[in-house]
């Protein structure tokens, strides 16, 4: 971990209609100590226009932390990976 206040970097990913929605496959977000997921998304709500958050935060979209689905509540850490999954669609 780095030194109290030193702001260390998150990669956040988006797939295929959501990168569309928020318009690029990636972005990287600045935190600077191990943060809950709802505190996670807060800081990601500000980097994101309306539309972009409300495509994210859609029902049957799945979250990916370091390459693994979760659900429920995780912290997020310096280094991590989050990406955003949209709902698969097929018959």
């Amino acid at each position: 971990m780095g030194a109290p206040g030193k702001l260390s970097m998150v990669q956040v990913l988006f797939f295929a209609s959501l990168r569309d929605a928020v318009g690029v496959d990636e972005i990287s977000l600045p935190i600077d100590d191990p943060l809950t997921f709802d505190r996670f998304m807060a800081e990601l709500r500000t980097a994101l226009s309306d539309a972009a958050y409300a495509a994210i935060c859609a029902e049957n979209v799945r979250v990916a932390i370091n390459q693994e689905l979760v659900d429920g509540v995780r912290l997020i850490s310096a280094g991590d990976e989050i990406a955003f999954l949209p709902p698969v669609t097929g018959g």
